[in-house]
């Protein structure tokens, strides 16, 4: 018998891929569960293992298991920093089919905590304020549970304190955690060399337009002060509010520090030297409008600036020009010469003024000082009754203002005071004295939200109140004030012999307002507090309280309230609030008021 033996052919396609699934059958994909700590240290926990990077990839059966083996490990040394370092972890590795699951029971015991915090500075820089603060917030401190990311940034607090207040050559020559763990505790140990602390030495200009003797006008030292960073900042600060360099880089120049002096280098660039403004804008108080307006930032050497603004409203017309003449010395003094012609129409008064206004400004113990004489003349019409007045009087302000951040304030407020007085005589038609208080704050309420409070207090003495324009009288009323109500329709009426001549007038000016006859006050006190919470980061709802009055007499006041709600959107144009009030226990006004504001929050 013959046997013929025909060749048979394993490598056949089909074969092939039969083969090439056998050997990945078992690959799969892995899934950790973790229990026994919440939170951050989860969150670390799961962060330090490998096993987590595969989660979203195939691994084979050997590779599970290996990665497996070092998860405790793993696990143990992600939570050290935490101040855990008597970490267990057991578990087990499940295999169903092609999925592998990780469980692992974590107990992570008691803390380590902080039995010594031993942190040394020579000479005397620890008298120092900045150095001080960071010595006394060091964190962990002695009793707290031991964590390294506080220690790290405690570290680098002390450091750049140390550096702001001239040590610039401080070293950290000791730095040691010293952990037991048999007494689950923990010393802590630094020591800083400071070296010398180094004056403010030569200040250098370079990329300037101008020459550096009216730069150095911006300097807020002497020279051979000691150095601190915020000099600096404050430095870099005016030259940024001098609106004349579009790059403003101050820094000490450490490389070339010697003898204990450190010079100062500033890098500037100019800035566009003509600005064209101007666009469309919306006030309930206003009305629609456009604005426009033409500023020269430097004319001459000298830096004088020029600028030249106009409004046209439905409410408001005006136009003004200002120069501006910096002057020498650290404190950015100036002064200012302006003219401004003003046409307003209100439901409760018109008025059309022109004033002429000189000023002197400067910097004062971190406020703005201004002192000015301002002309004031004009015709107007308060609750349908016409008058006219001619003033010359001096005034002086002081503000301030403080932001984290100008464009959305999550920490900052601001503090206006001012004062102004006439004398009737050759010039001004009565004789007033009157001061003024403003008062913004706003704080953030958690990651979402922002508190915002408010107030105005005023006060005015004047010999012939009838004589004082709309702008000089206090009246409440419209988004900046009781939003319960229209713009300027608080205050105290028209006195009742004078309703007679008021009312001819309406029946003579069909479209004249005479629902308000409305006079304004000689004092004015406003306060409003506001909730805004923001559920996406450009859009928030806010709601609020407002209360207050314009009076001529504390026996005259009537405290008004409004509340309401709002929207709010931060635009790219500035924040823009949209206000719903109303006003409560008032039986004479009702309704609902609209107010939109865009502008800064400060």
């Amino acid at each position: 018998m013959r046997l013929r033996l025909r060749p048979h052919r394993l490598a056949t396609p089909t074969c092939l891929a039969l083969l090439l699934g056998a050997g990945v059958a078992h690959a799969g994909r892995v899934s950790v569960e973790l229990d026994g700590v919440d939170g951050l240290l989860r969150d670390a926990a799961l962060g330090g293992l490998e096993l987590q990077q595969y989660t979203s990839r195939d691994v084979t059966a050997a590779q599970a298991r290996r990665l497996y083996e070092h998860a405790a490990a793993q696990v143990r040394k992600a939570l050290e920093p935490y101040g855990y370092y008597s970490v267990t972890v057991d578990g087990e590795l499940r295999e169903n089919g092609d999925a592998y699951v990780a469980v692992l029971h974590v107990t992570p015991g008691e803390p380590v905590k902080v039995a010594t915090v031993d942190v040394q500075i020579d000479g005397d820089a620890d008298g120092q304020r900045p150095v001080r603060q960071a010595l006394a917030a060091f964190a962990p401190a002695k009793g707290a549970s031991l964590d390294h990311a506080a220690y790290e940034k405690s570290k680098a607090t002390i450091q750049a304190a140390l550096f702001a207040s001239g040590y610039l050559d401080a070293e950290l020559v000791t730095h040691q955690v010293e952990v037991t763990q048999s007494a689950n505790s923990a010393d802590i140990h630094l020591a800083w060399k400071v070296g010398p602390r180094y004056r403010l030495g030569t200040t250098t200009f370079e990329g300037a337009q101008f020459p550096d003797e009216f730069l150095e006008r911006y300097i807020p030292w002497a020279k051979g002060d000691f150095y601190t960073q915020d000099q600096v900042l404050a430095l870099q600060q005016r030259l940024i509010d001098a609106d004349y360099f579009a790059v403003v880089q101050v820094e000490p120049d450490v490389e070339h520090a010697a003898d204990g002096t450190v010079p100062i280098k500033v890098m500037l660039a100019p800035a566009k030297r003509t600005i064209y403004t101007g666009g469309v804008f919306i006030g309930t108080d206003t009305g629609p409008g456009v604005r426009g307006g033409i500023e020269r930032r430097w004319i001459n050497s000298r830096g004088h600036k020029f600028k030249v603004e106009t409004i046209v409203a439905t409410r408001l017309k005006t136009a003004s020009a200002q120069y501006r003449i910096p002057l020498a010395g650290p404190d950015n003094h100036s002064l200012a010469f302006g003219a401004t012609f003003r046409d307003e129409d209100t439901d409760t008064s018109t008025a059309r003024t022109f004033g002429l206004a000189a000023t002197d400004s400067r910097q004062w113990r971190g406020w703005t000082r201004t002192l000015g004489l301002k002309f004031l003349t004009g015709d107007f019409k308060v609750a349908n009754i016409e008058g006219d007045t001619t003033l010359l009087y001096p005034e002086a302000s002081l503000a301030r203002k403080k932001a984290d951040d100008p464009a959305f304030v999550r920490d900052g407020w601001s503090l206006t005071f001012a004062a102004r007085a006439g004398q009737k005589g050759l010039v001004s038609d009565t004789s007033f004295l009157q001061a003024s208080a403003d008062a913004k704050w706003i704080h953030g309420l958690g990651e979402h939200g922002r508190f915002i409070a408010r107030g105005s207090l005023g006060a005015t003495h004047v010999g012939d109140f009838d004589k004082l324009p709309p702008e000089l009288r206090f009246f409440a009323g419209g988004d900046r004030s009781i939003r319960g109500y229209s713009f300027q329709t608080i205050g105290p009426p028209l006195p009742d012999d004078l309703r007679g001549q008021a009312t001819a007038y309406c029946a003579a000016h069909p479209k004249s307002d005479c629902q308000d006859f409305i006079i304004g006050g000689k004092n004015l006190a406003v306060a409003s507090a506001e909730y805004e919470y923001y559920f996406k980061p450009n859009w928030g709802i806010a709601t609020f309280i407002d209360t207050g009055d314009a009076f001529s007499s504390f026996a005259s006041y009537r405290q008004k309230i409004g509340v309401g709600v709002g929207a709010r959107w931060r635009s790219p144009v500035g924040m823009v609030r949209v206000d719903l009030g109303v006003p409560v226990r008032d039986d004479q006004n009702h309704g609902v008021e609209l107010h939109i504001v865009i502008g800064p929050d400060l």
